[in-house]
């Protein structure tokens, strides 16, 4: 009788863990169907964006996988040239379809972090490999972009983070220096 009562308890367990993987999945969904984007670029948001590099620092925390940034700024291209709204926003779009084509698809992840200025996370991608598409992004962004009589400035910064980093060690906020860095590199 004692086995009734033991594979109805291994029944109700199999039962809640199917529950809680069901739920961890719909949440899943719909995080990913509710991520904040920019109207214009329809890249995420700067808050979007910096929960989950939150989140990519804890992963390559516990997986020990490094991950590189990427940061895109045309800083102050607006103000220097004159530009109407029109333009600049059709620059800020053809900005951003250039480097969709260029990250990977369900791992890469980018957004627009300020007027302009733009970041993609690349999990898994060391150093040499996120500067390798730095350059491969600027170069199509000066051949796609065209305003006429104008060149478009683009300056790239790249950092990497791993599970062991020297640039970090001395911060709290992992993220922000991270960012910092990239900046630098770009210099802004």
């Amino acid at each position: 009788m004692w086995y009734f009562t033991w594979i109805l308890g291994l029944l109700l367990a199999c039962s809640l863990g199917i529950i809680n993987v069901l739920r961890l999945e719909a949440q899943e969904t719909w995080d990913k169907e509710h991520i904040f984007l920019d109207p214009l670029t329809q890249l995420m948001t700067r808050d979007t964006m910096l929960g989950r590099l939150k989140e990519k620092v804890e992963n390559s925390k516990r997986n020990g996988f490094p991950f590189s940034i990427l940061f895109i700024s045309l800083k102050n291209f607006k103000t220097r040239h004159n530009l109407s709204a029109y333009e600049m926003d059709s620059i800020l779009r053809g900005v951003a379809d250039c480097f969709k084509e260029d990250i990977r698809a369900g791992v890469d992840i980018a957004a627009r972090m300020d007027a302009q200025d733009f970041l993609i996370a690349m999990p898994g991608s060391p150093l040499k490999k996120a500067e390798q598409i730095a350059a491969q992004i600027k170069n199509e962004i000066l051949e796609r972009v065209k305003v006429p009589g104008l060149v478009v400035e683009v300056a790239t910064g790249v950092a990497e983070y791993s599970a062991s980093p020297e640039d970090f060690a001395a911060t709290t906020n992992e993220v922000d220096e991270l960012i910092r860095v990239a900046t630098r590199k770009c210099g802004l």
